[in-house]
């Protein structure tokens, strides 16, 4: 990689091969990768005529939508820094994560903006905006933006938890660009896809592949509004071969199928991962999915992935769980695993000597450390849970 990187050049690039094809498809929305990549190009003239720039971090509070991936994909060609929070979080949490980043602008639907006044932190921030924006015709698309680098910070996001001081995990350009490159090998996109992407981070993976994304019809802030039903007839509305998606969404979605004896054609992959995954779910994906190969993938906030399992090879290891725990797989190609003893104090390893003093044997149980690309390498503002 040169110096001088943007991840969202790798969107550019197949918005040229792909320039008529349907990018996202969101209810009764769709738009193509050449008309997004216009709509990009104007946001981000808009966001500058704002005051956002380069470096400035900016709070995203807008849902899985065709206007979510335009903000991003505009910020991160302007070198800005895009943050998320958890959809469930709540206010006070929320407020403790607004004071770790202190961002200089908001960009969020009526409700957010309806919070914001009764939150002291989101109304210190200085620039709020909605989802839409009015632009002339006339814009020049062509405008200068500020180059980026690998190491500049492209996306901020905070781990789950409810307690302690929030982690907010930085990803870089670097970054991104090696996570992609790993989960890109694992999924295996191909020119006719049409994936229904819930995990937010697969659909940016399949706007740099020139794969077609459904948004489901799902808010995953409220996991009891699913209806299974709805998501069905989309699949088969709109011929989704590949899933990616929440054990819980996999699991839902299954039930429904076999509990009204339906078929679903076509779905060629299916990948899950975020929760652990038990053999008796994985017959449950299997029997509803009979035909597409089902791949329940490990990692965490830090480094994603790390390993990942076949449905069908969790299942033939059903009867070690008792006594071995949860098999969750190969470790993936582009990851270094260790097993090390367990220990609730900070861990300094200064040589390979003191490293082995640590690592534990074969078939011991210990604590995983991992060494990748696409390993965090730290948290934003808060070296005390880097420690």
């Amino acid at each position: 990689m040169t110096e001088t990187f943007n991840i969202v050049d790798l969107f550019f690039e197949a918005a040229k091969k792909n320039s008529l094809k349907t990018a996202i498809i969101f209810k009764r929305n769709k738009v193509s990768f050449g008309e997004l990549e216009n709509q990009v190009l104007k946001t981000a003239n808009y966001f500058l005529g704002k005051g956002i720039n380069k470096g400035d971090r900016v709070l995203i509070l807008v849902p899985m939508s065709i206007d979510l991936y335009r903000i991003v994909l505009a910020l991160f060609k302007m070198g800005a820094t895009a943050v998320f929070l958890d959809e469930w979080v709540s206010k006070k949490r929320m407020e403790e994560c607004c004071r770790i980043v202190r961002c200089k602008a908001m960009i969020g639907g009526f409700k957010a903006r309806v919070l914001a006044f009764f939150s002291s932190e989101l109304s210190n921030i200085p620039i709020h905006m909605g989802t839409k924006y009015i632009t002339d015709e006339s814009d020049n698309l062509n405008q200068q933006f500020s180059d980026t680098t690998i190491s500049d910070t492209a996306l901020i996001t905070f781990t789950t938890g409810s307690t302690g001081i929030p982690k907010a995990a930085k990803r870089t350009h670097q970054f991104l660009f090696y996570q992609f490159k790993a989960l890109i090998e694992k999924i295996q996109p191909q020119e006719n896809d049409i994936d229904m992407p819930v995990l937010p981070i697969v659909l940016l993976i399949n706007l740099a592949s020139g794969t077609t994304s459904v948004i489901a019809d799902f808010k995953v802030s409220k996991p009891t509004s699913l209806q299974p039903g709805k998501i069905v007839q989309q699949i088969k509305a709109y011929s989704v071969n590949k899933m990616t998606a929440s054990p819980f969404f996999i699991k839902e979605i299954s039930k429904y199928i076999i509990s009204n004896n339906l078929f679903v054609a076509n779905m060629r992959n299916i990948f899950t991962g975020g929760a652990p995954v038990f053999p008796n779910e994985a017959e449950i994906y299997i029997k509803a999915f009979p035909e597409a190969k089902i791949e329940i993938v490990y990692g965490s906030t830090e480094a994603e992935p790390i390993s990942s399992i076949t449905a069908k090879d969790l299942i033939k290891e059903k009867n070690k769980i008792q006594t071995k725990g949860l098999m969750v797989g190969n470790v993936d190609k582009n990851i270094e695993v260790k097993i090390i003893k367990i220990t609730n104090e900070n861990i300094s390893i200064n040589s390979k000597e003191e490293l082995l003093n640590i690592e534990m044997s074969v078939n011991q149980i210990g604590e995983i450390i991992v060494k990748g690309y696409h390993v965090l390498s730290e948290y934003y503002n808060n070296p005390e849970a880097l420690k």
